[in-house]
């Protein structure tokens, strides 16, 4: 009895040893990420696109410290660079503040299961791209998408901020009951505000809960977007929308351009712009200051490829084995040829949005979930180029990217430029956007909030990482 008591004690002694080592160890990692944050982060050299001027400017220097830019154009002539954190870039090297994609689906179709969030892979392609904002516009798992944010926001996983749309507003949430009353709705909108949701989605939904969804969001200070209809069969006309004072619309102008006989895309591949009824609903956007994602590659991608829909990395060597396995016995693509028209006519349309007067009001967001062909984080440099390809300069095609982002979200005062005081978020890249806008899809180095990545590091940690592992897995997809 007494060696079993003696047993017992040193298996205790041991397991508050091993415990304590491993709350050690715990403890220094934190200290070593403290002190990382806090030690002076210098950037010198290179060229510097700020989101505030429309030029590159030679970079005299950044300096970032604890997470924010201390300053921009710095002088650092004889200043004691010992303790800092020097990076040094040649002349081949430009500066731009980290994009925000709107519409960034983290969600993915990989094995015909349907869609599925995924949070492994995602949060960390979408950083390597210079992508250090995002919001999902609708999440398939709410839940699974709260507790993401939570460990990126923790610093216990990379990825980029992520403001959390929560679940659909409207017949795409696979619950939704389109007999949901007012009051369903503020309660909804009030939980989800309360787990930390950076603003809301609508999509499916009929015109008085669309009222109710955007009253009760604008009461907690959150934003509304939607993908909207015609009009046609109780959906709500993008017009209608901005009158009721939706903050964000996506993918087309609607108004009375498009015909509430029949739904959006009947009208949409006809769209014409530059007529009387175009314009209207191009004044009422810029009147009631209503932001446009337009998402030009999100039909392209289902249309005939043309152009800037070519690689510049192998993006399926992020896929699992068993996804590739998958892929091989799977069918070819189909092409819609109404979304390659649709694609043309949004590319006339942004341009004709742009020059009426609407640039500022304009951001970029994605709208790809990988089916095993493309993954969302590098579409945003497809995005970018197809603004550019639409007949949008260089400098306001990257603002698109960045801080008209920032403005969407009402977080332009801290996020979006390089500008002394805000949040230190940029990525580098190789060769001047101004000249070819390609030039962003060479990134090479990421900082968020004040911490550096290397982009082929992050690239190498999630190799063939993305789906199911196994025929035993496929049951979490």
């Amino acid at each position: 009895m007494q060696k079993k008591v003696k047993d017992d004690s040193m298996r205790q002694t041991k397991r508050n040893r091993f415990s304590i080592l491993v709350f050690t160890i715990f403890f220094l990692h934190i200290v070593h990420i403290a002190q990382a944050q806090d030690r002076e982060i210098i950037i010198q050299g290179g060229w510097l696109f700020d989101s505030v001027g429309d030029e590159v400017t030679r970079n005299t220097g950044i300096v970032i410290k604890s997470g924010k830019f201390m300053e921009v154009g710095a002088d650092l002539t004889g200043r004691d660079l010992s303790n800092s954190e020097v990076i040094n870039l040649s002349d081949e090297d430009y500066i731009l503040p980290g994009i925000f994609d709107l519409h960034a689906h983290y969600n993915v179709n990989l094995i015909g299961k349907g869609r599925k969030d995924e949070t492994s892979v995602n949060p960390v392609l979408f950083l390597a791209n210079g992508v250090t904002s995002t919001f999902p516009a609708g999440e398939y798992n709410p839940e699974d998408m709260l507790a993401l944010r939570k460990r990126i926001d923790r610093g216990e996983q990379i990825g980029p901020r992520l403001y959390n749309s929560g679940p659909y507003y409207g017949r795409t949430r696979r619950e939704w009951s389109q007999d949901s009353t007012r009051q369903n709705i503020f309660r909804d909108v009030d939980y989800w505000a309360e787990q930390g949701a950076g603003g809301f989605k609508a999509k499916g939904i009929s015109p008085g809960q669309l009222k109710a969804l955007i009253e009760r969001a604008h009461q907690h200070g959150l934003t509304v977007t939607g993908h909207l209809g015609s009009g046609f069969r109780n959906s709500v006309n993008p017009k209608t929308a901005i009158l009721m004072g939706i903050d964000r619309i996506e993918h087309f102008l609607g108004g009375d351009a498009i015909s509430s006989d029949k739904p959006a895309y009947s009208s949409l591949q006809n769209f014409k712009p530059g007529t009387p009824e175009f314009n209207d609903i191009v004044n009422l956007f810029i009147k009631h200051h209503v932001f446009f994602d337009a998402t030009l590659t999100a039909y392209g991608y289902y249309g005939d490829r043309k152009e800037g829909y070519d690689y510049w990395i192998d993006e399926q060597k992020f896929f699992t084995p068993y996804v590739h396995e998958y892929l091989k016995d799977n069918s070819p693509r189909r092409t819609s040829g109404q979304f390659e028209k649709i694609y043309w006519v949004k590319r006339k349309t942004i341009k004709a949005f742009y020059d009426a007067g609407g640039g500022h009001l304009i951001t970029l967001g994605t709208d790809h979930p990988s089916t095993g062909e493309f993954i969302a984080g590098f579409s945003s440099h497809r995005e970018l180029e197809a603004f550019v390809l639409a007949g949008i300069p260089n400098a306001a095609a990257i603002k698109i990217a960045t801080i008209n982002g920032a403005r969407a979200l009402n977080v332009s005062n801290k996020l979006g430029s390089i500008e002394a005081g805000k949040f230190a978020d940029l990525f580098i890249i190789r060769g001047n956007p101004l000249v070819k806008i390609r030039n962003t899809r060479n990134v090479h180095t990421v900082v968020k909030a004040g911490q550096v990545y290397e982009t082929k590091a992050l690239f190498k940690s999630v190799v063939g990482k993305m789906g199911p592992k196994s025929e035993a897995d496929t049951e979490k997809w």
